[in-house]
């Protein structure tokens, strides 16, 4: 099979576009650059891809949970993330082969199928939320008057999940027909590429536009805290946001201020490696490769393709996320929830937060510091007071909360920009990323199959990670985009996998030859990466800890001598070959 699978119309493609690369060289950077954001493509997929429900998610939460103080640790996720990235794509564009035979052939079979196996089953865990959050906007935003009362799609005694099953099927129905475009050719390519391109744009200015609105009316926008959010802060990892000090230092027992300090602390922990492991996911390590061998691209598209994940992927999503954290850290960041009131000694919270809130104060009294008389059982106010401020907030209450904000005084500018624009802004975010793990599982069945990403093989992989639509029996009576944080954290476990292989793949001369990076710009690439592979090394490990313990740990080591085994076997297969 040829690695890059190129149709005959794709290859008079590809050479029209090497010569419009080549000839803009020679008129200078300007001409170049020009070519470049003319060919533009697999970047501008990575963004629709990494612009999903878990981004939304991890945002919204970050915002939440810490301001704008954390504004940095997406671009900088993402930054690394490119890093990655473009490696990947130098080294597939220089051998034109196939990553996963690669892997297995020069580095490690074992690294090679756990990265296969690791896309999959990313995709088969982040389709969920994606269909969760999804249906929540559209519950809560769009079209709330058809999921409630006597709406069509309200959930009724025999049929409670009727709603939910609707959407879930209308959007699967969807992104299929959407998704099969792409194995039809090059013309396909071009144009799910071009609808990509919408969406993320799309997506871009409804956020922008949010956020833009913000800063004209009330107290606007808090641009000196962006600005001093832009600089990294670790100390988050260990103590609570600067915003919750004087509600902690109300809180008079001493074992009841540590348990919700404690508690904080854990919840940005996971927002902090959701929202890494969410900017670049190891199912986009896969994307990427396999778009660029479907198109035909070889070695002459190296520098098109850096800058196409410099502009197409990191633009886009640094705009996005940081709307998202500024919208949400402006609404909810140690703020009562709106609605919230004080009844003598008890906070009352609006009546769609009961469930979560009344869950965060068993929590406190049913934790294991309690049973050893360490706690106070009754629940002081200002205990009850952070308890409100940390409930999960949902999509609908940032919508709902921009909609007073917005709101003209006659009733019609709050619902404009809170409901339909934001609302357009989440369900493109998680279309594209839907339609996209669609396509990155019918890459992973071929690969599997060892056949070209066409016909109905793929058309049938791609329904690999329509597991999704099945959310509603997996994922009941919890706020739906908390989900992506749950998935973010399982795909922070993953992702060190793809990048110390790709790591290892840009030192391997065998594979690479004369097209491997010498002297200063070898130094650099792989400083670069180390930096990298270390920060999604920590954040795996991190998420191990928290969610696996130590069998987690366990389980991870014994993953690492298995890969050395195979190394030294494979090395002393080759050395008694030789002899």
């Amino acid at each position: 099979m040829p690695d890059g699978n190129p149709d005959d119309s794709s290859l008079r493609d590809v050479e029209r576009d090497r010569q419009t690369i080549l000839s803009a060289r020679s008129r200078g950077k300007l001409a170049t650059l020009g070519a470049f954001t003319k060919l533009s493509g697999p970047g501008w997929m990575q963004s629709a891809l990494t612009l999903g429900g878990g981004t939304m998610g991890s945002s919204l939460y970050l915002g939440a949970l810490a301001g704008v103080s954390m504004i940095w640790l997406q671009p900088f996720a993402m930054a690394l993330g490119v890093i990655m990235l473009s490696a990947i794509s130098y080294v597939t564009l220089s051998t034109g082969e196939r990553p996963f035979r690669s892997i297995n052939k020069h580095i490690n079979p074992v690294l090679g199928w756990s990265w296969l196996i690791a896309a999959l089953m990313a995709n088969m865990v982040w389709s969920m939320p994606q269909y969760s959050l999804c249906f929540a906007v559209a519950e809560q935003n769009l079209f709330p008057e058809v999921f409630s009362g006597d709406g069509l799609l309200a959930p009724t005694a025999n049929y409670p999940n009727l709603g939910k099953w609707v959407v879930s099927i209308a959007i699967l129905v969807l992104c299929t027909s959407v998704t099969w475009s792409y194995g039809s050719g090059s013309f396909g390519i071009k144009l799910y590429e071009g609808l990509l391109k919408v969406v993320v744009a799309v997506i871009v200015v409804c956020f922008f536009g949010v956020v833009a609105r913000m800063a004209m009316i009330g107290d606007g926008v808090d641009w000196a805290g962006v600005l001093s959010g832009m600089i990294p802060k670790l100390h988050h990892l260990y103590a609570p946001s600067e915003a919750f000090s004087p509600f902690l230092d109300a809180i008079a027992d001493p074992a009841a201020r540590t348990y919700w300090y404690d508690y904080i602390v854990s919840q940005q922990r996971d927002v902090m490696i959701s929202a890494g492991s969410a900017a670049v996911g190891i199912n986009m390590t896969f994307l990427l490769p396999y778009n660029l061998l479907s198109r035909g691209w070889k070695k002459d598209f190296r520098g098109m393709t850096i800058f196409d994940m410099a502009t197409g992927t990191f633009i886009p999503f640094v705009l996005a996320t940081g709307c998202i954290v500024i919208a949400a850290a402006t609404q909810f960041h140690a703020q009562l929830p709106e609605g919230a009131t004080a009844q003598g000694t008890t906070i009352e919270v609006p009546e769609h937060m009961e469930e979560k809130y009344g869950k965060l104060l068993e929590m406190r009294q049913s934790s294991e510091s309690l049973s050893a008389g360490e706690l106070p059982e009754e629940v002081s106010l200002p205990e009850q007071q952070l308890a409100a401020m940390l409930v999960k907030r949902d999509t609908y209450d940032l919508a709902k909360s921009l909609e007073t904000l917005f709101s003209d005084g006659k009733g019609s500018g709050g619902r404009l920009f809170s409901n339909i624009v934001f609302g357009v802004g989440v369900v493109g975010m998680t279309l594209s990323s839907i339609s996209l793990m669609m396509l990155i599982s019918g890459f992973v069945i071929c690969e599997l199959a060892d056949r070209p990403p066409i016909g109905w093989l793929f058309r049938i992989g791609c329904l690999a990670s329509a597991n999704g639509v099945l959310w509603p029996l997996i994922w009941a009576n919890e706020t739906k985009a908390w989900l992506t944080i749950v998935a973010g954290v399982y795909g922070a476990m993953l992702l060190p996998v793809a990048y110390v292989t790709f790591y290892l793949l840009m030192n391997q001369e065998l594979l690479l030859g004369k097209e491997r990076p010498r002297g200063g710009k070898r130094i650099v690439w792989n400083a670069l990466m180390a930096v990298a592979a270390l920060a999604a090394t920590g954040a795996g490990i991190s998420a191990i800890m928290k969610h696996a313990g130590y069998k987690g740990l366990a389980f991870a080591g014994a993953y690492i001598l298995l890969v050395l085994a195979v190394q030294f076997w494979r090395k002393a297969k080759s050395q008694s070959s030789a002899v």
